[in-house]
């Protein structure tokens, strides 16, 4: 789809579709109410006959509106326009979108990104309206020898914005919201692939084409190299697969000073994990191809976040590998010994995301990082604490974690913090080595955070246990590329600092759009 940006007043677009609001007091948006005067009151009198009665996320597309140059004018229902904030206007866009694709329209134009969201400019509204936009219209569908009914995805958007003087400011979020919605279309397949097709040699590749298509530098590591770095409880991990394990290192020297300090991003690469000899329940394995989705939400945000040339040294680390049960694999009651020289007794081999996340923690410090972020499906137990709504934030330092948690609320990608306490790591102890690798069922996911806490002393640390948020089962299964519009936006407000700017968030936007008198289609 092409997308494109434009200041206009809506009677004059000579295009498909038109898309207007309506709030719940039958309050029509100023876009809406262009239409209606002249059209002599017809938008008016559909409301008044109760064919929309502005319900958020309601739609009806009205055909023929007299005297307007469209074909079709959607109405998308608003909701209470007191309660009208940032959560209810993406919504609104992604009802619109998933209408618009119900109808024949090649072309329409949106006036939903004029409207005006409490503490937010035309950047964002443009941004969030281009990531829904994407959002809605992913599909994956590669692997069907006949598809399903085609969705009709309309050849053009334009997003309105409300003055010419915004068109910049609008095309700037237009690039970002499509730099967003491409990284998290890259974490979508990625999670998506079949494990006999998303290996670890796969993801490898992958980065290797991402790194290409960007110009940064890629390092793909195999077995030898691994072992030689010291990762053997990485490794311990691979042992009882065929597939071989990858260490994937891609880096992004965005910077002034090449020699600033990078952030560097972690996920979790389980491309299929079994539970080795601590099998898991056969019903619902196949979902544990999505173990692989911290590394794919890393590799999703790197790629946004080169797309966007972001002033930042960035470096992703992903390390991955399957977790199978064979006569070689790691067994409880094993010991291994992780780079950083500790000792760890492995009482689960289902507990074996922090095995590699461990070392690969480890081989973070010889950046000399100013900032390292881990992402992984981690623990059930995050599940059982959050559901599917938030995602769980560990970090040994509270300012790092106030500033993940305000770029989640920034962009619907929310994260609740975790405490950290040292009470926790007592519970990690073993009587044959320096710690476990599972504290038990009580706190398993701070327990596991506390784990990784342990290799993350030699620099600032957040944890990302994703496991409740990766993905969705049942009739809408498949991933949701979360956390990528988090830590894109986590990114961009370093850039901003960075930079010397004040930070997007909470900007105030203009609350009257202008009329324009000459047609600009």
């Amino acid at each position: 789809m092409e997308f494109n940006i434009k200041s206009g007043s809506p009677e004059k677009q000579r295009v498909a579709c038109v898309i207007v609001g309506v709030y719940e007091s039958r309050k029509l948006t100023f876009a809406a109410d262009l239409l209606d005067r002249i059209s002599n009151g017809f938008i008016s009198d559909v409301i008044r006959h109760g064919d929309m009665e502005g319900k958020l996320g309601s739609t009806l597309v009205l055909h023929s509106v007299p005297h307007t140059l469209c074909d079709r004018v959607m109405l998308v229902g608003l909701g209470k326009e007191r309660d009208f904030r940032a959560k209810e206007y993406r919504e609104a866009v992604r009802s619109s979108i998933k209408a618009l694709t119900q109808t024949s329209a090649g072309e329409a134009v949106s006036y939903l990104s004029e409207l005006t969201v409490k503490k937010h400019d035309v950047e964002w509204m443009i941004e969030q309206a281009a990531v829904v936009t994407l959002d809605v219209l992913y599909r994956f569908d590669r692997f069907k020898s006949k598809s399903d009914e085609p969705v009709r995805e309309p050849r053009k958007l334009t997003l309105a914005v409300p003055r010419r003087s915004d068109l910049a400011d609008g095309e700037k979020g237009l690039q970002r919201g499509l730099a967003i919605g491409n990284g998290m279309r890259l974490a979508k397949d990625l999670g998506n692939l079949p494990p006999n097709v998303c290996t670890p040699t796969y993801l490898g590749e992958e980065a290797l084409r991402v790194a290409q298509a960007f110009g940064s530098a890629a390092e793909v590591l195999g077995p030898k190299e691994i072992a030689e770095l010291g990762m053997h409880s990485f490794l311990s991990v691979a042992k009882g697969s065929v597939e071989e394990a990858r260490l994937i290192v891609l880096k992004h020297q965005g910077a002034k000073d090449k020699n600033d300090k990078p952030i560097v991003l972690v996920g979790k690469g389980i491309t299929f994990d079994s539970g080795g000899i601590s099998l898991k329940p056969g019903e619902g394995m196949d979902e544990m191809k999505y173990d692989m989705c911290g590394a794919a939400t890393v590799l999703g945000a790197f790629r946004a976040a080169v797309e966007m040339n972001l002033p930042l040294n960035i470096i992703a680390i992903v390390p991955a590998c399957e977790n199978m049960p064979n006569g070689n694999a790691v067994k409880p009651g094993d010991i291994v010994t992780s780079m950083s020289g500790q000792t760890i007794e492995v009482l689960n081999t289902d507990a074996e995301g922090r095995l590699i996340l461990c070392d690969a923690l480890t081989y973070a410090e010889r950046f000399s990082p100013s900032t390292v972020i881990d992402v992984a499906t981690l623990t059930g137990a995050c599940v059982i604490a959050l559901g599917h709504i938030a995602t769980g934030l560990y970090s040994n330092q509270d300012s790092l974690a106030r500033e993940l948690l305000a770029a989640g609320e920034e962009v619907a990608d929310r994260a609740w913090h975790m405490p950290l306490w040292d009470e926790y790591q007592e519970l990690l102890k073993s009587p044959f080595a320096d710690m476990a690798n599972i504290g038990g069922r009580p706190g398993g996911s701070i327990t596991a955070a506390c784990f990784l806490s342990r290799f993350a002393k030699a620099y600032d640390w957040a944890h990302l246990d994703i496991a409740g948020t990766a993905w969705k089962g049942g009739k809408d299964k498949g991933a949701t590329a979360r956390p990528v519009p988090l830590l894109v936006q986590f990114l961009q407000d370093r850039a901003d600092i960075a930079l010397g700017n004040v930070v997007r968030r909470g900007r105030p936007r203009r609350e009257t759009p202008e009329v324009v008198e000459d047609d600009q289609d």
